[in-house]
Order: C-alpha cells, then sequence, then structure tokens
C-alpha cells in the first residue's frame, strides 16, 4: 500500500478558502469524538483522522472492544470475478476537514470492473460487539456525508451476494448474501431518504430474491457536486442514521437527528414496499380455511408480514348502503381497507381486506438480526460500498464519519449526534496525513 507523505499536494483552495476561526480547532474536534464515544453502547466510530501505524484508517473504540478495526482498502469485483484492478487508498481522495476534521471521496468510477470500498474482513469481527446479531440485539449506525449521487449502502454488515444472475458477468468465487444491518441511502423505497436496512436469514424476504426489510425518511438527501466551492460543501454536511431496536421490534430511520412518520399508500403498488404488502396479503389469504383466490401455497410462511393489528387505532367510514360498509381501520404499522356485508340477520361480517397504506418510518420488523453460524457464514464490515451481484456503482459523495453502537440509540440521543455538522480542518498530528483531492 502507497503511504502519504508530508511533501503530497494540497490544491490552493484547501489551504485558503476556509472560515479562519474553523482552524486549528482540535480541542472541538476531541469534544465531538467524546459526544460519540460517550453515547451509551458505543462501538466504533471511523473519522478517517485516526490511522494505525501502517497508514490504515482505525477506529475510536469502546474499551472492550479488541479487534482489530482498521480498513482495508478492496475492489470487491477483483475479488469475487477477478476483474478490474486492486483498490489502494488513493482511491478514497481526503477533502482536507469534516465534522470530524476530515473526510474520504467515494468516486463515480467510470470502470464497471472497479468498485472500491473500506472492508474489515469477517475474521477481524466475527462474534465482537460489532458483529451484532441474533436473540435480543439492537444496533444503530450513525453516518456524516455529503450526498454526490446513488442511493446505495454507506455502511454496514451487508454482503449481498454474488450467486444472483443479472445479465452481467458470473462471478468466479459466488457466495451466498450475508446481510445483518446497515446504512442506506433508500434505495428504491425512497431515493436519497436516510434508511435501515436489516435482515434476519442473510438472504431474500418476501418471495424476491433481494432483501426488502428496510425503513426510510420521506425527505432526501440534497445531490452536490463534489468539486462545489468549499463553502457549498461545508453547508452540504447531512447526518443519516438508523436504529434497529429488537425490545419493539422496529426500525428507525434518521435525517439529521429527525425520524420523520412516514406512510406508504397503495404499496403494493411501490416498487419497493410491495414485496412486504404481498408479504401481508398472504398471511390474510393463508390464515382463511382452504385455498383462497390469489393465495400461493409456496409463499414461505417465515417470510409472512403480520404487524399488529389487534384493536384498529380508528375507525373511518368510507362508504356505507343497506348491505354493505367499507371502513379504514387504522392500526401502528398499516392501514386496511375493510369490505364488511350484512348478512340475514343483519349483523356485519368482514367480507374483504386490502392493504391501503403500510407504514415505513419506523418500519415493524419482528425477528432477531442474522446470525452466521460460522465464521464463513458470515459477511465483513464495509464502509463506501457493499458486495453485491449487480456491481452497481453505489452511493457517491464524501463520509466524514461512521459510528456503530450495539443498541438502539433514542431520538434524543440521534438529535444530539445530528449537532455536529459544521466542519472543522484536518488536525495538523501525527494521527492524521497531508489531506490531498482527486485530480
Amino acid at each position: 500500500m502507497k503511504r502519504f507523505t508530508k511533501g503530497m499536494f494540497v490544491p490552493l483552495f484547501l489551504c485558503q478558502a476556509w472560515p479562519a476561526n474553523a482552524r486549528g480547532d482540535s480541542s472541538e474536534r476531541a469534544r465531538r469524538i467524546q459526544t460519540v464515544v460517550k453515547t451509551r453502547g458505543f462501538v466504533a466510530l471511523w473519522d478517517f483522522v485516526l490511522r494505525g501505524s501502517d497508514g490504515r484508517f482505525d477506529a475510536h473504540k469502546a474499551k472492550n472492544v479488541s479487534q482489530d478495526l482498521r480498513l482495508d482498502a478492496t475492489n470487491y469485483v477483483r475479488e469475487f470475478w477477478n476483474l478490474g484492478r486492486a483498490a489502494t487508498y488513493e482511491d478514497f481522495p481526503l477533502l482536507g476537514r469534516g465534522p470530524f476534521g476530515q473526510a474520504i471521496q467515494i468516486r463515480k468510477e467510470s470502470d464497471p470492473n472497479f468498485r472500491p470500498s473500506l472492508m474489515i474482513p469477517r475474521d477481524r469481527i466475527h462474534n465482537s460487539r460489532l458483529d451484532v446479531k441474533g436473540p435480543g440485539k439492537s444496533v444503530s449506525v450513525v453516518a456524516w456525508i455529503i450526498r454526490e449521487s446513488g442511493a446505495h449502502a454507506i455502511a454496514g454488515i451487508w454482503h449481498e451476494g454474488t450467486d444472483l444472475k443479472t445479465g452481467g458477468p458470473p462471478a468466479t468465487r459466488i457466495e451466498r448474501g450475508k446481510r445483518q444491518y446497515a446504512l442506506f441511502l433508500g434505495l428504491a423505497a425512497n431515493p436519497g431518504g436516510a434508511a435501515g436496512h436489516v435482515s434476519e436469514n442473510g438472504e431474500k424476504s418476501f418471495g424476491d430474491r433481494y432483501a426488502r426489510n428496510l425503513s426510510v425518511t420521506p425527505e432526501k438527501v440534497p445531490e452536490l457536486a463534489a468539486d462545489s466551492p468549499p463553502e457549498q460543501l461545508d453547508a452540504a454536511w447531512a447526518v443519516v442514521a438508523f436504529a434497529f431496536d429488537n425490545q419493539r421490534n422496529t426500525v428507525t430511520s434518521y435525517l439529521n437527528g429527525v425520524a420523520t412518520e412516514y406512510w406508504i399508500d397503495n404499496p403494493s403498488q411501490h416498487p419497493f414496499y410491495q414485496w412486504p404488502a404481498r408479504g401481508w396479503l398472504q398471511a390474510q389469504l393463508h390464515a382463511q380455511p382452504g385455498q383462497q383466490e390469489g393465495e400461493d401455497p409456496s409463499f414461505p410462511r417465515d417470510q409472512f408480514y403480520q404487524p399488529p393489528e389487534d384493536k384498529p387505532r380508528r375507525r373511518t367510514i368510507l362508504s356505507q348502503t343497506a348491505d354493505q360498509r367499507t371502513e379504514l381501520h387504522e392500526f401502528a404499522f398499516t392501514k386496511v381497507k375493510v369490505t364488511l356485508r350484512r348478512q340475514a340477520s343483519g349483523k356485519f361480517v368482514v367480507e374483504k381486506r386490502e392493504l391501503a397504506a403500510l407504514r415505513v418510518n419506523p418500519f415493524w420488523f419482528a425477528h432477531d438480526l442474522y446470525s452466521p453460524s460460522s465464521l464463513s457464514e458470515g459477511g465483513p464490515f464495509t464502509i463506501g460500498r457493499v458486495i453485491q451481484s449487480n456491481r452497481g456503482l453505489g452511493t457517491t459523495g464524501y463520509l466524514g464519519a461512521v459510528a456503530v453502537f450495539d443498541r438502539a440509540l433514542s431520538p434524543s440521543e440521534m438529535a444530539r449526534l445530528a449537532q455536529i455538522r459544521k466542519p472543522v480542518p484536518a488536525p495538523a498530528s501525527k494521527e492524521a496525513l497531508a489531506p490531498r483531492m482527486a485530480p
């Protein structure tokens, strides 16, 4: 790996254009780090300033975390398809400042065989606190970003597998999905929104070939060109986060410390949420005696989507005749259109239930996170991109830090972390190497 040296070129605008009162504020940077580290459940923080003796990005770690959490530069296309060149740290240019003093750039790579990411191999995290999984375990991920383009992964344990047929060249190293948890920017659920993605089986859900358990904010992180003027980059920092609360069975996504409630109307027609909607429908049909019209006998029962619908929070009459009444029943995570028909006795009975709306922030997830039975069945922790069969470009822009906690952070804790946004310059110390920009 090529090392950075003191003589490397720093663009002039990086030296002159930043506000003078922000220069050299190491005490403010230390305060921000402590705000993260002292948050209950803290596991690790990568601020892209702290480095190991070999120059790799290292993590601020909780006292009881002893694992090596330095980040390796890797091109996963080369690893799994034997195509493209190897990645190095030079493929992650430094901005020279950020919410914690530095930021890396995830570039719009034009070579389809080059998808660099920062990775901690599975053998260094298996059964560690970073490896959040299994019964009763909750997790939160927070990242400080400037979004240039895209709507894919930011950080987490989310190996999507290389076994899916996507029309491209087949992988030479084929592995099944090994998903646990990850922070995304919305996917087709709401491209650019803060999104928490979780999996109970490492693979697919609701009869689709992809994982579809995801919460997302209705708001989006605005896009900004990576070569924008410094003052525009300064103002563009966003804090994206999610918390999976195992006890409450919820995944909640936050943008700049706010978790706005989000409902998707007519989810069966939505490009992403049609899949949990299908899981809901199949559960409804299966609960009735005999095989119903539209019921798929092969649908996996462990993929039924059944949020609690014991007692409606509200009932609204939508229409009514002498023989039929249509109501909207609102529950915690669903809104159900219920058609009732009058029997000869005069009593109304339910004739049909249709999913009218699905709550996706928070999103109901009544499972434990996927727990690999062995080291080989678990995925790595990655930042910037995740391993995926379609080898997409992913999210591009700047990453100022990533933090992981092994509990569900509260709204007030998320709001406190989101206050860390105004950038400070890279510290002039032995732990930081000279900042540089992409050509």
